[in-house]
């Protein structure tokens, strides 16, 4: 029998018009999939736990949900609908800013259901590759942050002090950036966060 955790109860209450009947739709669609799910809250966004082991979560921003796998770089995807399957972290099916952007609820269901196959049977994400100090040293800063840098003395301190995986999560989220404008904005919000000492994804930390 499936756990419910009245922590995500309160997460959906408070999120926005947009994202309350997405994520009110994700969790009905997971507990359908995996009726023994057990709901749980970590990094300050709901989990969904099978066999001792997160199988996806979900989170709701100011203009967009997300929703993601734990294992997708291990399942099948196929359907196509893993735009980020590649990538650490959540929102593997991308934005998702009402009903109409989710995938079908067999396909989820499917997803889900592959996902509990890799906990039935013990399978645990390959390691990180560790870092080696060369690569750590020959990491390039864009030139354009670089600059950016120079304009906050405060910043720039903290930047350099950042370990390899803080400054390389910033720098991937400016190289992502579709246009100069989008990735503009996203150094004017960096800075601010930096200034105060806090990484890239500083909203998913426990």
């Amino acid at each position: 029998m499936g756990k419910k955790d009245d922590r995500v109860d309160a997460y959906i209450s408070k999120a926005a018009d947009f994202a309350k009947p997405v994520l009110i739709h994700l969790r009905r669609v997971v507990h359908t999939a995996c009726p023994d799910v057990e709901e749980t809250w970590k990094w300050s966004f709901p989990n969904f736990m099978y066999k001792g082991s997160i199988l996806c979560t979900m989170a709701a921003f100011k203009s967009h949900c997300s929703f993601g796998f734990w294992k997708a770089s291990l399942l099948p995807d196929t359907d196509n609908i893993l735009t980020n399957r590649d990538k650490d972290g959540m929102g593997h099916l991308g934005k998702i800013e009402s009903l109409a952007d989710l995938p079908a609820d067999e396909v989820l269901i499917k997803y889900i259901q592959a996902g509990m196959q890799l906990n039935d049977a013990g399978v645990k994400l390959p390691p990180r590759a560790k870092v080696t100090e060369k690569e750590k040293k020959e990491m390039e800063v864009p030139a354009y942050f670089t600059e950016a840098l120079e304009t906050s003395p405060a910043a720039k301190e903290k930047f350099n002090a950042f370990s390899y995986s803080h400054k390389k999560e910033y720098i991937e989220w400016f190289e992502e950036a579709k246009t100069e404008a989008t990735r503009n904005k996203r150094m004017a919000q960096a800075l601010d966060w930096i200034e105060n000492g806090k990484s890239r994804n500083w909203k998913y930390a426990c």
